[in-house]
């Protein structure tokens, strides 16, 4: 009622304002509009005040009986006890979805995005909640109960893993996990929660009982604050967990996971028994609200896990927090892409349902429900992309020698596939949380377009705050400087984080500074302490100013509140090295930058070679190396074009030193998802493959970077 009142007076408001102005257009332009937009934003205010209070008040009820959709693995305190966000019935009797032929995925995913996924929500909440003839009795009992990170996740008894009994204890066959089956292999993975320190022992001989050779691990150690699985290896050298020795072999750290291998070797009092060999891979990211913003990092992981576990192994374990969301997930993507090379179809809504009788709670939210199909979408339009380098030549010879329709170079049909899909982009953005309200701010100053922006923008983030749960945030990864005291919106730059192939946010991609942005792009500099800049664009380019120059001839420059010092300067063949020291004049601290400025590669066109680009990425490595891998900052004129190059490379060539693969198509997908326009043409693609073909030729002069 009180807001219907106030929804009344503001009409009434406007309806007296638009008397008293008719005659004067003039003033009616320059009122009517703030006039009524404040009404509405205050009007806007009042109701989300309410939500809150109302969502604040329900939140505090001691029973949890729907799922925040939004928390896909979250749980919330209860009486002392961590509960996962349970299930909704469905209100209805529940459908059936039937297979879905390949060439017909792309149309039915796009209807269940339609209307924010409404056809997503539907056949989720259609799939059976509960298996009817399932009981919990095993893990019910009193000496099981603490063996249970979440009191409401519980393995059926019929499909429970039985672990030996333990020095004659018989209540020691207890652990929380579950065997499921993949598409055509009876009892493929065991799903299990995430060890808690009672636990790791039972983890452990569950692994050596079941001689399992691949452990997925789909969740981090803390998400939120809060604990979500105990760390059950040892960081180096070796630890004993009950009976079992478990000794760390080797760690390889990439941008989505990390790779570990352990030896295990049981000892009981008759003597070690021959070891063996167990890999985990662990994704590390997955957020802690949603899923993974691309599906590319979720399916170059899951080919992984299938490339590193051999054919006669026991179950894969897979686990993340509680054993049933991305877990489950997991499980989904592997054995419908499964499905998709034997039956040419897939089957999500009935495989859900089937497994769902081997382990509750499968699939937590329509969001892990959509990403499924996501996923599997990404894999059925693009398929494996990935080259051996012993391939890339035959695979050149392909791209430069084949038509393809209209007349297109096999090369350039390869670039110009729709590898930005902005419908399917969009959805898995909104769906997970990455919500860009805001994205106009990235292009339009706030003080001279539109004076209630500011109002707007705090709205934005009190919507996504009490609706979702999560604080508003800016676009997803832009590089937000810091606010300067008194003056807002000076937390603004052009300027995106870039994933490198080990690290996240390895990059930072930006435009040339301006005169009047040039204290900005060092301001960015010192706050996320780069050492690294490389610069791909001459200061003036076909009698164009392309970039200002932010640096000293000789001397010493200041730009506001930082003075940069050039300390040294060098040419080499393709690039010229300056040594900058950067200082913060309130603070009288410095920091040194090293200056790589590329020269060479002309706006419009490529380097004529390939071997000074391949030239300047070592140089930057060992920079970075000596520097303590700091983002590096790329910047050509508008960061795009040569800036998406650039970063392209040097994500290939490390990869194709580490691991002899490379996949271009792939890696400039991701690229374009961070940040638009990166690697504009199509002879900019082809420099990819070429410079890489270079370096394959001059290997080992670089295997090292060194």
């Amino acid at each position: 009622m009180v807001l219907f009142l106030i929804g009344i007076s503001a009409a009434a408001n406007i309806s007296s304002h638009d008397n008293q102005t008719a005659g004067n257009p003039t003033h009616q332009g320059a009122h009517v509009l703030p006039s009524t937009l404040i009404l509405s934003l205050v009007l806007i205010f009042v109701v989300l005040l309410t939500i809150y209070c109302l969502r604040f008040k329900n939140h505090r009820k001691a029973l949890v009986t729907s799922v925040d959709k939004k928390l896909p693995n979250g749980f919330l305190e209860e009486q002392g006890e961590q509960r996962v966000v349970l299930l909704p019935r469905s209100p209805s009797l529940s459908k059936r979805y039937f297979p879905i032929p390949l060439d017909a995925l792309e149309e039915e995913y796009r209807a269940r995005s339609a209307d924010d996924g409404k056809l997503f929500r539907e056949e989720f909440n259609s799939l059976p909640c509960y298996y009817r003839h399932g009981s919990f009795e095993e893990a019910s009992k009193e000496h099981n109960r603490d063996k249970n990170r979440y009191p409401n996740i519980l393995p059926y008894d019929h499909s429970r893993v039985l672990l030996s009994s333990h020095m004659g204890h018989a209540c020691s066959d207890y652990i929380n996990a579950s065997y499921i089956d993949g598409f055509k292999q009876k009892k493929k993975f065991i799903a299990a929660q995430g060890p808690k320190l009672e636990t790791v022992a039972d983890f452990w001989r569950m692994i050596w009982e079941q001689k399992t050779a691949t452990i997925v691990m789909l969740t981090n150690l803390k998400e939120r604050k809060e604990d979500k699985c105990f760390q059950y290896w040892p960081e180096k050298g070796c630890w004993m967990y009950g009976n079992i020795r478990v000794a760390m072999e080797d760690v390889t750290v990439l941008v989505d996971y990390t790779v570990r291998k352990f030896c295990l070797q049981y000892q009981d009092s008759d003597g070690p028994r021959a070891p063996c060999l167990v890999t985990q891979l662990h994704f590390t990211s997955w957020p802690d609200f949603g899923v993974p913003f691309s599906p590319i990092g979720m399916l170059k992981f899951l080919k992984k896990v299938k490339a590193v576990n051999p054919p006669y192994a026991g179950p894969i374990v897979v686990h993340c927090s509680a054993g049933v969301g991305r877990t489950g997930t997991f499980i989904v993507i592997d054995s419908m892409i499964d499905m998709m090379h034997t039956e040419q179809r897939v089957d999500v809504f009935g495989f859900v349902s089937r497994i769902r009788e081997q382990r509750c709670q499968l699939i937590q939210t329509d969001m892990q429900y959509s990403f499924i199909y996501q996923a599997l979408l990404e894999y059925y339009l693009y398929g494996d992309t990935e080259l051996d380098v012993c391939s890339l030549e035959g695979h050149l010879h392909g791209l430069h020698n084949t038509r393809a329709p209209h007349d297109r170079l096999g090369l350039e049909e390869e670039f110009r596939t729709d590898f930005y899909d902005g419908y399917i982009t969009w959805s898995l953005f909104c769906m997970s949380c990455k919500i860009h309200l805001e994205s106009s701010r990235a292009v339009l100053d706030p003080s001279d377009t539109f004076p209630l922006l500011p109002t707007f923008i705090g709205l934005k983030k009190f919507f996504v705050f009490f609706f979702f749960g999560v604080p508003g945030t800016d676009d997803f990864n832009r590089v937000i400087l810091s606010v300067k005291r008194g003056q807002e919106f000076t937390d603004y730059i052009n300027a995106s984080f870039i994933d490198g192939y080990r690290q996240k946010d390895y990059f930072i991609a930006t435009q040339a500074p301006l005169s009047h942005t040039a204290e900005d792009f060092w301001r960015m500099v010192w706050e996320w302490r780069c050492h690294s800049i490389v610069m791909l664009t001459e200061l003036k380019e076909r009698e164009q100013e392309k970039c200002f120059q932010y640096w000293p001839s000789e001397g010493s420059v200041t730009f506001g509140d930082y003075t940069v010092e050039l300390s040294g300067d060098s040419q080499g063949e393709t690039f010229t090295l300056k040594d900058l020291v950067l200082t913060r004049t309130a603070e009288k601290q410095s920091q040194h930058v090293r200056h790589f400025h590329f020269h060479g590669w002309p706006e419009i066109g490529i380097p004529t070679e390939g071997r000074g680009m391949i030239d300047i990425i070592a140089s930057v490595q060992r920079q970075q190396q000596q520097s303590g891998n700091r983002p590096i900052v790329v910047h050509c004129s508008a960061g795009a074009g040569r800036t998406g190059t650039f970063i392209a490379l040097s994500n290939i060539l490390e990869r194709v030193k580490a691991e002899g693969l490379l996949d271009v198509f792939q890696t400039v997908k991701s690229l374009r998802m961070q940040r638009p326009h990166m690697v504009q043409t199509v002879e900019q693609y082809d420099f990819c493959y070429r410079v890489v073909q270079d370096f394959v030729d001059i290997f080992s002069d670089y295997a090292n970077f060194k």
